[in-house]
């Protein structure tokens, strides 16, 4: 697990897709539109049967694009993930099981938290970079500038619930390195190989950045 090399891939975009595929002819052109829109850091979840190939496939044709996993939730599909070509793991909370397995892997994690009990377990775990998720529910801005005050030395990637109009706001918070949102990949343009709409959702993400 590096931090370093996590924080390198999350300050790569500001807004970090969150991808849930349904056909794998999906995958490749999709990378492609938000590479060329200017984001090359995306999230493809675990919630549909064809995400470890289309991680693989993205990795694979897209050596600029940091595709990391999303829904990882045990050591088992953090293995998986690593093995498909996947260059970081997204998980919405936080075991000890994942603890060692984090450890043990190769590639960095960045875990779920909602309150500042589960940041500090993250913390003594070695974890710097973390997802407040869902964030919206877990107290939005409101919650990470209460956080800033005794974790100064945290940043975070706030997931769930963040839009267009409030990605903005997130990312002008001190403590914010990047924000997830499913927006840039909207299921009816996904289902229409619509990619010209996909190129201006991220064109207008990527100029959302510091």
């Amino acid at each position: 697990m590096s931090a370093g090399q996590l924080e390198q891939i999350l300050r790569a975009s500001p807004v970090m897709p969150v991808i849930a595929l349904d056909r794998l002819d999906q995958a490749l052109p999709l990378a492609e539109a938000l590479l060329q829109g200017g984001i090359s850091t995306l999230e493809v979840t675990l919630r549909t049967p064809v995400a470890l190939e289309a991680i693989r496939l993205i990795s694979r044709t897209f050596p600029k694009v940091h595709v990391g996993a999303g829904t990882v939730t045990t050591p088992e599909a953090l293995r998986r993930v690593e093995d498909a070509g996947a260059a970081f793991a997204v998980s919405p909370g936080l075991t000890d099981p994942l603890v060692t397995a984090a450890a043990q892997g190769a590639i960095p994690l960045l875990p779920g938290v909602m309150t500042p009990s589960e940041v500090m377990r993250a913390v003594d775990a070695g974890f710097r970079f973390l997802k407040l998720f869902p964030a919206e529910q877990a107290g939005g801005l409101a919650m990470l500038k209460a956080l800033a005050g005794p974790f100064r030395e945290l940043h975070f990637c706030p997931t769930g619930g963040i839009t267009p109009a409030s990605a903005p706001t997130y990312l002008s918070q001190p403590n914010v390195i990047c924000v997830g949102g499913s927006w840039l990949t909207p299921k009816a343009s996904l289902d229409a190989g619509d990619w010209k709409v996909i190129i201006d959702l991220a064109r207008q993400a990527s100029a959302l950045a510091h």
